[in-house]
């Protein structure tokens, strides 16, 4: 079987415990199995509770889970467009090299452009060459003028703090 029998589909209530499975294998494969700290029904609740915050495409050949993509919509100020923030994506190692990847990411490409949106874009680790070699095959090019910052744990609770108990969200 091949990249033409490979079929993408959006996630159901049904494969939450599946989404999980495949974000602890994508954090073993980074070597940070030990930061998973998400449980099914948080997932379920990021999905399909009252306000859903990510959408996961699940790539199958034939009823076998080969990969996902996670994403969310995220929006750029400069454009004045919507754009897709692709939070994960992971092809499982018995099933790289095969192209299912890259269909993940022209189903996110096809999703942005129905969508109206101006942009897809993504973190990848600095290790991650097979990764990189992908990305810009597919013509991605990196924003080194960038650099990600994250605020979590207790710096996100000192710093929330501080943040007027009368603001409004």
């Amino acid at each position: 079987m091949g990249v033409l029998d490979l079929r993408i589909r959006s996630v159901t209530e049904q494969d939450v415990a599946l989404v999980l499975d495949l974000i602890k294998e994508l954090a073993r494969y980074e070597l940070m199995a030990d930061q998973v700290t998400a449980t099914e029904e948080e997932v379920y609740a990021a999905l399909f509770g009252p306000t859903p915050s990510v959408e996961v495409a699940l790539a199958l050949l034939g009823e076998t889970p080969v990969g996902f993509a996670l994403f969310f919509r995220n929006f750029s100020t400069f454009l004045g467009k919507p754009g897709i923030y692709l939070e994960d994506l992971f092809v499982r190692p018995e099933f790289r090299g095969r192209g299912f990847g890259r269909r993940l990411l022209a189903h996110l490409a096809r999703l942005a452009r129905d969508r109206g949106c101006g942009r897809v874009e993504w973190s990848v680790l600095n290790w991650n060459e097979l990764a990189i070699r992908a990305y810009r095959r597919v013509g991605a090019v990196p924003q080194n003028d960038w650099t990600v910052y994250r605020l979590t744990g207790d710096a996100l609770s000192r710093l929330a703090g501080e943040a007027e108990p009368n603001e409004s969200s």
